[in-house]
């Protein structure tokens, strides 16, 4: 499925300080914690919880946000559909990493065991 350059554009712009209290509400909602959330994102990203913090404190964008991150050379592994979208198919490789992050607090949210979802086993 190809997302529109409008799509595409929007996501990039979006900060990450705006969107990751819903990541939190959403694990911590279904009985999951901070410090697993920032596993997740830390698994994904490299960033930890110092650099991340610093991220959200300058509300950078979801394209800087991935610009300077070490993404996980495993993260290919994530697949599935995510906000309507198959992650596999996405084209544009900002949104599939930002696709990537929903995919992965979702599977949190939905009780995955840590290990399947930092793709370990």
């Amino acid at each position: 499925m190809k997302t529109t350059a409008k799509h595409d554009e929007r996501i990039a712009k979006m900060t990450f300080a705006s969107v990751y209290p819903h990541y939190i509400t959403k694990v911590v909602s279904k009985g999951r914690t901070i410090n697993e959330l920032n596993k997740v994102i830390e698994w994904l990203t490299g960033y930890d919880p110092i650099t991340l913090q610093k991220l959200i404190d300058e509300k950078v964008s979801f394209e800087v946000f991935f610009s300077k991150a070490n993404l996980n050379p495993n993260a290919h592994l994530i697949t599935g559909v995510i906000c309507g979208y198959r992650i596999e198919d996405i084209e544009t490789p900002l949104t599939k990493q930002v696709r990537y992050l929903d995919k992965l607090v979702d599977e949190l949210a939905k009780g995955r065991k840590m290990e399947k979802i930092l793709r370990t086993l």
